[in-house]
């Protein structure tokens, strides 16, 4: 399910940054499995749209998990990535989310406070009420928008960039997302993704300083549609 050059989804780009709609089943950078990263997708892309001779600089700002769909942001020069790397550390890059969830959360609208350890061997994090030894503190805020039928859809703006912190968060409060097996969804979706989606993002350009507010459409799939 590995993306192209054909079938890439640009948001964004000048001569700064790129920022693509990332199908769910494509990884972000290289990994174990040896699949081909987003990363090297849109070198190829660049290269190819602007006849550029040699390596093509490509810099990864931030990652999604491999299931999920949605805004990544790409540094087209290392002044961009040196720079937009900060912004994430000083939390100047407001990404939100959207969930689609089989129960809907009790309370409408809320702030989740935990605190989370990743298990690396399972490649999964849990959530402890307490600080523990080698715990994260995350922090998000969600309201749910709409409800469908069978399920909900739930906004999310992240306060912490833990581990698979929407996701755990919301298996924790007994909203799994929808296709989510890792954290208590009852069936996977057919495609092996999860119904999680990086739905907006606004920051201030770091090179040119104007602002930039982008809504990246969300997966052709029928209760992806009703959503909307």
């Amino acid at each position: 399910m590995n993306s192209t050059k054909e079938n890439l989804q640009v948001l964004f780009e000048d001569n700064h940054i790129i920022i693509i709609n990332k199908r769910a089943g494509d990884i972000t950078q290289g990994d174990k499995t040896g699949d081909k990263p987003l990363s090297d997708v849109v070198k190829e892309y660049v290269k190819d749209k602007y006849n550029k001779p040699g390596n093509v600089f490509i810099g990864t700002v931030h990652r999604l998990d491999r299931p999920t769909s949605g805004i990544v942001i790409f540094a087209r020069t290392s002044k961009a990535l040196e720079r937009l790397n900060k912004m994430l550390r000083d939390k100047t890059i407001h990404k939100t989310y959207w969930a689609i969830v089989k129960n809907a959360p009790k309370i409408k609208s809320n702030t989740l406070t935990n605190f989370l350890k990743k298990d690396t061997k399972k490649n999964k994090s849990f959530v402890y009420k307490k600080e523990i030894e080698g715990s994260k503190k995350a922090t998000l805020h969600y309201v749910v928008i709409k409800k469908l039928d069978n399920y909900s859809l739930v906004e999310i703006d992240l306060e912490t960039g833990r581990h698979h912190q929407i996701r755990t968060q919301l298996s924790h409060i007994g909203s799994p997302i929808k296709g989510d097996l890792k954290y208590g969804f009852d069936r996977s979706n057919k495609d092996g993704s999860i119904s999680l989606h990086a739905r907006k993002i606004e920051f201030i350009h770091p090179v040119s300083k104007e602002k930039i507010t982008l809504t990246a459409p969300t997966p052709k799939d029928v209760i992806w549609n009703a959503c909307n």
